[in-house]
This record gives structure tokens, sequence and C-alpha cells, in this order.
């Protein structure tokens, strides 16, 4: 199956706090959009892997995904290494993406940033056709590079080079977080506190929704930073 977007994501969640109004934007445009998580979560203070699962796939749910697949990766311990770039290049070249969404450049938490670089390098060496890898059914792979690919800002502030407006897909964004109920604030849960399941964290969520759109005179939306410059052969596509 061939996507038109392949959001890239160091843990499940990830996409839906970073880039979930962009996601069902464009499904509502028509487009085929997938996630591909690297890992099952299973170092979070709350919740067990099992759980995680089911919640990920509740939010492709909302999300009207194509495709939702989890490459088992360990939490806090992969690395932008070769092992980890060759299987996630075997999901790029089976997906065949245009753009990639990854995760931000830098964040509170190592594996965000480990995340995004490692998506920037398994796009650029699933370009190259010397690089062989085998699809699920055992046959050789086509060489795929991604057109673009765009870091989706995440805890920390970073200055975004472009703002999505999401403002019509507030709360499918909304629907597809809380589907991950077993990781936020809940005052009957026994699980320990942490830093997402604080009650200020998904206001906090809101708040730069509505910071990020303010900036380009819509209610809410995403940011997203860039690897190389983005060009227009039409000074009117700008807003």
């Amino acid at each position: 199956m061939k996507l038109d977007i392949l959001v890239l994501a160091a843990h499940p969640d990830d996409a839906e706090l970073g880039c979930s109004g962009t996601i069902a934007a464009h499904v509502a445009k028509g487009h085929k959009v997938g996630i591909v998580d690297f890992t099952q979560g299973e170092m979070g203070t709350r919740g067990t892997p099992e759980i995680r699962l089911e919640e990920a796939k509740s939010a492709a749910k909302i999300l009207q995904l194509s495709a939702r697949e989890n490459l088992g990766f360990k939490d806090v311990y992969f690395f932008n290494d070769e092992e980890h770039q060759l299987k996630l290049v075997e999901k790029i070249r089976k997906y065949r993406p245009d753009i990639v969404l990854a995760n931000a450049v830098t964040d509170r938490h190592p594996d965000h940033g480990k995340g995004g670089s490692l998506a920037s390098t398994a796009c650029f060496m699933s370009g190259l056709r010397k690089i062989e890898t085998m699809s699920e059914d055992g046959k050789p792979q086509e060489a795929w590079r991604p057109k673009f690919i765009y870091h989706y800002i995440q805890n920390n502030y970073l200055e975004p080079d472009f703002v999505m407006d999401i403002t019509p897909f507030w709360q499918i964004k909304l629907d597809s977080i809380l589907a991950f109920k077993s990781q936020f604030y809940d005052p009957s849960s026994n699980e320990p506190q942490s830093f997402i399941a604080d009650p200020e964290f998904l206001p906090f969520i809101e708040s730069r929704a509505r910071e990020f759109g303010h900036r380009i005179l819509a209610k809410y939306g995403e940011g997203f930073t860039v690897e190389r410059m983005i060009g227009t052969s039409d000074l009117f596509d700008l807003k």
C-alpha cells in the first residue's frame, strides 16, 4: 500500500500529541496516512505495552489511518544505528510516502530527538539503491526516498518554520489523544503520577495549539520545522 504521508513516532501517542490535527486534515482531503511507532512505550510510568497497543488501535480508528505498525524497538534504548536504520528503511520502502512527519529534532524526552534523527537518516538511506532490503514476502524492495520530511514540535518550544491550521480538526485531535487514557490524568486511577498525567498537561497542549494558531490568525495550529528550504512558484499559495 502506498501512503501519501507516513508519520514516524518514537512512542505510541507521540503522533497524536504532535500532529494528529494535521493527519486528520489530510485524511479529510482523501490522502492516505499511516503511522509507524518505534516502541511500545514500555518504559512509561503508567499503563503496559499491551494497553498502549490497544490504545494505539483506538486512536488509529479515530484518525481513519490507512495503516499503523509498531516496530518493537526497545523504549529508551533504541539508537540511530545500522540495525534500527535498516528496519525503518524497510517500512519506508513498503509504504513509499511522499511526505514523512517525524519526531521533534530535540525535546525533553531523549527518544524524541533520537527518533527524529533516525527518521531523517533512514529517509535518506531508503533512496540508496545499493542498500538492499527485503519485503515481508521475501522480495527485494526498490529504493524510495520521500520528497519531504517535516518534524512536528512536541513538549519543548521550538520556533516553527510553518504552522498548519487544524481548527476544524481540533476535536478529532483531542479524541485521538484521549484514546491513550492510561497515560493521562484520571483522579480515580491508582497509577503513579507522571509528567503527562498531570491535570495541567492537556490544557498545556491546547494552549500550545492556540499559540501556534494565533501566529497564523487561526484558532488552533500545529507547528513544524523543516530540514531544507520550502519553495513555492506562486505567492498566492502562501497564507
